[in-house]
C-alpha cells in the first residue's frame, strides 16, 4: 500500500494507492495521514477496509500530490551518515550519528517548487531516506525495539544551503531550514512492506544528469541504530521523521567550480519502493 495525500496545499485529503494503481479515499478510516493514524492502527484498519470492499475509488488524475504526512512534530537529521559522503566533503568518519533539527514548516509536496533562498550561494541537493516513527519511542534497549516503532518509511529530500550551514557560524540549522527545504513523498509505504530499510537503491539527477548513485546498505549507522540512539535523548512520537543522511555526489563534494542549485534547475531523485520526486528551483 502507499499512503499519500492529494489537493491543493493546505487542503490535502488522504488516500491509499494499491498495488494494482487504484486510488482509494480514505476519508471514512481517517481525517488525516498523521501521527495518530499510525499510532491507532490506522494502517491496519486500512487493509481491513480494503478487503471488505469499503473505500470508493477515488479519481487523482491531475490532482496535486502533497506530502504524505500532516503535521509532523519533529525533523530530525542524520549528518554525515555515508562513508564516502563525510570523506567527499572532508569530514571526519563520525564516531556517533550527528544529529540536527529541521522544522516541519520546511516539509512540501513531492513535486512542489523548491525555492533557493535570497542571497545563496550554495544551495545543494541531498536523497535520503525517510523514517516516520509510528510509535512513542524512549530510552529503546535494542535494535529490534526500534524497528517495532517505525511506522512507514518515505523518500525525503534534505535540501540544504552550505554557505548558511558551514561558513555563517553557530549550529548546521540555519543552513536546513529554509523555506521548501524538505520534500517529503510522494507516498508513505508501511514498515511491514519494506523487506530490508538496508537494502533500497537510491539516485538522484539535476536536470538530467545523475549526481548521486548509491544504497541504503551503506549507511554508516543503520536505521535501527538511529532510532535506537536517537530515543536515549529525545522522545520519538508517531509522525515524527528521521532524514537518515545522504551518500556521495552532492554539490558540496563537487570540483571547483561547484554546480550549486540556481533557479530553473529541475532535480529528480527516487529510492528503490518509495517513489520518484521531481522539484523544478525557483527564487525566494
Amino acid at each position: 500500500m502507499q499512503f499519500l495525500r492529494l489537493g491543493p496545499v493546505g487542503d490535502e485529503r488522504p488516500a491509499v494507492r494499491t498495488d494494482d494503481g487504484v486510488t482509494y479515499d480514505l476519508l471514512p478510516i481517517t481525517p488525516d495521514i498523521d501521527g495518530a493514524f499510525l499510532a491507532n492502527d490506522g494502517v491496519a484498519r486500512t487493509r481491513q477496509a480494503l478487503e471488505a470492499g469499503e473505500l470508493s475509488v477515488l479519481d487523482a488524475e491531475g490532482v496535486r500530490v502533497g506530502p504524505p504526512l500532516a503535521r509532523p512534530g519533529k525533523v530530525i537529521c542524520i549528518g554525515l551518515n555515508y562513508r564516502d559522503h563525510a570523506e567527499e566533503t572532508g569530514a571526519d568518519i563520525p564516531g556517533e550519528p550527528v544529529m540536527f533539527l529541521k522544522t516541519p514548516d520546511t516539509i512540501v509536496g513531492p513535486y512542489d517548487e523548491v525555492l533557493v533562498p535570497r542571497r545563496s550561494v550554495k544551495t545543494d541537493w541531498e536523497v535520503e531516506l525517510g523514517v516516520v516513527i509510528g510509535r512513542t519511542a524512549r530510552y529503546l534497549e535494542s535494535e529490534e525495539d526500534a524497528l517495532s516503532c517505525i511506522g512507514a518509511y518515505v523518500l525525503s529530500h534534505d535540501v540544504s544551503e552550505r554557505e548558511f550551514q558551514i561558513e555563517r557560524g553557530g549550529t548546521w540549522d540555519k543552513g536546513k531550514n529554509c523555506e521548501t527545504f524538505n520534500p517529503l513523498g510522494p507516498f508513505l509505504v508501511p514498515a511491514d512492506e519494506i523487506a530490508d530499510p538496508q537494502s533500497l537503491e537510491m539516485r538522484l539527477w539535476v536536470n538530467g544528469e545523475i549526481k548521486q548513485n548509491s544504497s541504503t546498505k551503506n549507511m554508516i549507522f543503520p536505521v535501527a541504530e538511529i532510532v535506537r540512539y536517537l530515543s536515549q535523548f529525545l522522545v520519538l512520537r508517531p509522525g515524527d521523521v528521521i532524514n537518515t543522511g545522504t551518500p556521495a555526489g552532492v554539490a558540496l563534494g563537487q570540483p571547483e567550480p561547484k554546480p550549486y542549485l540556481r533557479a530553473g534547475d529541475v532535480v529528480e531523485l527516487e529510492i528503490e519502493g518509495l517513489g520518484k520526486q521531481r522539484q523544478t528551483l525557483g527564487q525566494a
